[in-house]
Formats: C-alpha cells, sequence, structure tokens
C-alpha cells in the first residue's frame, strides 16, 4: 500500500479543527486541513460578530497550546460570578468563582479573536499543510486508508490519510458523506444576538434569564478598541446580548430600527443592567439540537458541532468541541508514542468511550435546561424557582453545577490541566 499523504486530515478549518491542528503541532504526525474559506476572510463562518463563553477548562487548552496570553490581549472579559434568575419571579442562583478555588468561571472572547490567534499558529506549525479554499466533493474510507476529493482553484485532486477528522460544523458534509445519521431536535426558537451598551457595568457577571419566551444571556465584554486619544473604549458596561425567541419574533426584533430594539429589550433586562443604551448590529440565528449517531468509524472520528450542536442556554458548544480536541489529541499522542495507526478502530474507539459521558451529560442538561425554563406552566415555574433558590441554599450542589459550567467533571486530558498531549502509553479512560 502507498504511503498516505496525510495521518491526520481534518476537514474544516474553523474553531473547533484550527484548533485540533494546533494541538498536533508538536506531535511526529503529518496534519493536513481542508478548509472553504480562509481564516481572515469575512464570511468565514466560525470568526463572525459572535462571543464565545469561554469556560475555565477552555482557558486551560489554550494555555497548553500556548496561544491564551494571545488571546487575553486581544480581549478576554472574565466571568467571576454568574447570576441565574427567572423573570418575574423568585427563584435565584448566585455563583462566584472565588468561592470555588479560580479566578474565573470562564472568559467571554469574540470568535474572531480566536481566528486572529489560530491563523498565524497554523501558519507557522511545520507539520501542518493548509488546502484553502478547498471544497469536499468525495469521501471513501476504504483499503486502509481514508480518501477524500476536493475541489480547488487549481481543479480537483484526491488526498488520502491514515484518520480523516471531520469537523465541518453542524451540516457537516463528511458527515453525511460517510453514512453517519443524526438525531435531530428543533427548538422553535431562534436567537437574536447583538453587542449591547447599558447604563451600569457589569461587574464580570454573566446573567442567565428565563423568560415566558425563552432564555436571555448577557455576557461581559472586554472590548479591545481604543479611541483617538489611545484610551481603551471599554467602559466595562458593554454586553454580548443572546435572546431566544420564537423564529417570527426573533427575526421581527431584529429588523426593527436601534430606538425600537431598546425598548423592547429593556423590560427583560436584570435590573443590575440598568438602562440599556445602545445595540449593535442584530443577528438571529435558528436554534436547535443535533447528535451524530455516531462519534467514531475505522478511519473517521467526528468532533465539535459535526457531532453535537446544542442550544447556546449554557454556553457550552464550543467548550464541548475544545474537550473533543484536547482528549482526540491525547490519544493520537499516544497512538503516535507507540507507533499505533492513529485511523485504527481501536484508537478510536479509545477516544470515543473517553467523550461519551460528557457528551452526553451536557447534552442532557442543556436540553431540559431548554425545556423546563421554556414552559411557563404554574406547577412547572414553581418547581424551577423551588430549585434555583434550593441550589443557591446548599453549597455541594452550586460545587457540581460550578464544576460542569467549567468543564472540569469526569476525566480530563492534560490539555485541561494546561499540559501539551505527551508521548506515552495508551490511556485507558
Amino acid at each position: 500500500m502507498s504511503r498516505p499523504d496525510y495521518d491526520v486530515l481534518i476537514i474544516g478549518g474553523g474553531l473547533v479543527g484550527a484548533s485540533l491542528a494546533c494541538a498536533l503541532r508538536g506531535l511526529p504526525l503529518r496534519v493536513g486541513v481542508v478548509e472553504a474559506r480562509p481564516l481572515e476572510d469575512g464570511a468565514q463562518p466560525s470568526f463572525d460578530a459572535r462571543s464565545l463563553a469561554l469556560a475555565w477548562s477552555s482557558r486551560r487548552i489554550f494555555e497548553a497550546l500556548g496561544l491564551w496570553e494571545a488571546v487575553a490581549a486581544r480581549g478576554a472579559a472574565p466571568i467571576r460570578r454568574i447570576r441565574v434568575t427567572d423573570r418575574g419571579r423568585f427563584g435565584t442562583t448566585r455563583l462566584e468563582a472565588a468561592r470555588h478555588g479560580v479566578e474565573a468561571f470562564g472568559y467571554v472572547v469574540e470568535s474572531r479573536v480566536l481566528g486572529a490567534v489560530l491563523g498565524p499558529a497554523l501558519a507557522a506549525a511545520a507539520n501542518v499543510d493548509h488546502h484553502c479554499p478547498a471544497e469536499v466533493t468525495g469521501v471513501a474510507l476504504e483499503g486502509g486508508l481514508a480518501r477524500v476529493a476536493v475541489e480547488t482553484p487549481g481543479g480537483a485532486r484526491e488526498l488520502s490519510a491514515r484518520l480523516l477528522v471531520a469537523a465541518d460544523g453542524t451540516r457537516s458534509r463528511v458527515r453525511e458523506l460517510c453514512g453517519v445519521g443524526t438525531v435531530r431536535l428543533d427548538y422553535r426558537q431562534s436567537a437574536v444576538i447583538a453587542n449591547i451598551r447599558t447604563s451600569e457595568p457589569h461587574g464580570d457577571t454573566a446573567h442567565e434569564r428565563f423568560t415566558p419566551c425563552g432564555p436571555l444571556a448577557l455576557l461581559p465584554l472586554a472590548l479591545a478598541g481604543t479611541g483617538a486619544d489611545g484610551r481603551r473604549l471599554d467602559t466595562g458596561c458593554e454586553w454580548s446580548l443572546v435572546w431566544t425567541h420564537p423564529p417570527e419574533e426573533a427575526t421581527r426584533l431584529a429588523a426593527l430600527d436601534e430606538a425600537g430594539f431598546l425598548a423592547a429589550l429593556q423590560p427583560v433586562l436584570p435590573k443590575e443592567a440598568g438602562e440599556v443604551l445602545a445595540a449593535g448590529t442584530r443577528h438571529v440565528y435558528p436554534l436547535g439540537m443535533v447528535q451524530a449517531r455516531a462519534q467514531v468509524r475505522p478511519r473517521l472520528a467526528i468532533i465539535g458541532n459535526a457531532a453535537h450542536t446544542l442550544h447556546p442556554v449554557a454556553g457550552q458548544g464550543f467548550n464541548l468541541g475544545l474537550r473533543d480536541v484536547a482528549a482526540l489529541a491525547e490519544v493520537l499522542a499516544a497512538a503516535a508514542g507507540t507507533g499505533a495507526d492513529p485511523g485504527a478502530g481501536a484508537v478510536l474507539e479509545r477516544y470515543a468511550r473517553w467523550r461519551r459521558r460528557d457528551r452526553l451529560q451536557v447534552s442532557a442538561f442543556t436540553d431540559a435546561l431548554v425545556r423546563v425554563f421554556s414552559n411557563d406552566r404554574l406547577p412547572v415555574a414553581a418547581a424551577r424557582n423551588a430549585g434555583l433558590l434550593a441550589l443557591d441554599l446548599l453549597p455541594p450542589l452550586k460545587n457540581v453545577l460550578a464544576r460542569h459550567a467549567m468543564g472540569l467533571a469526569g476525566r480530563l486530558p492534560r490539555m485541561v490541566m494546561g499540559l501539551p498531549p505527551a508521548h506515552g502509553p495508551e490511556p485507558c479512560p
């Protein structure tokens, strides 16, 4: 059998795919990345105007990649407090990072900031090749190899690899071509996303507020820009807003002029935010949950949104994908250390077994939040408010919730501890 072009071929160079390629930089593996749009392209969907809540574990992963300082320098707002409320009802839960022994539960970072950091890191990686722009037109998993047909500006070509990684998002072309089915839930909700400014500073606090129309999240922002006088524009009053509604209402709200949008938003904001003063460009995204029926097959691993797309209610989607990256990188490092085939079924099953519990728990938790907190029937509302109050009064329950929010539950990859994936014996989850 001829030598393949790559040991690992990653389809999708967005947030998750680029992070995996960075995690494999120091390993004795030949890595290829196929991406339809360049990282710096404004149409790159992974690196648009949206802000991401990076869990504490995700910060540690970026530290392990040697990229956190660059991310923080471009603007990363710490989440030191989380306040969960149910609009118009008594239930409230407050979480303080200092009480759980960490500097912050996580950080809010614009996705384009991550693109600005990941791009140069990949360009400098000696063992990583880029095929961009390039689109996948066919996949075959046969003869002990993955063979991928791609269309490039120079014409059609075929790439081969011992392991193919699908990191190409919710509408994964690779997943479809490999015949991996999905389970889909339509929440009949859309998210209105915008940056807003209020009269009161955020104080490093994230708000999760449940309303009859759906969840509303306010995430603190740290803007990296400066004014003409050299002073930072960040006043501590800037937030990233995620406001869920039925699709028609979300579209209507996003189309309002700024004054109309602010007037509609003000009544549902937590009082701590004060008066809403300004709103940036609004974007609308449909919401649902998509789960791949299989995360691995011989020669194939599916990660990130291609494996599991979640409702943004708990801000866990990208964090879950980063933990996919950390675990897969560690399994591949161990395989490289022993000379094992990275695409062998036994290697990939080890990865799938490791990730199964985390994926199931986070997906179930997110789905339950959406269903329970989008139900305004009196018995359900009374029960959830009693639950929020009990959670606020019971430190052991808070500890469990905090560890899950920070991505620190279960068996952790080395990268979650800030360490690079190391060569050595195969891990045994």
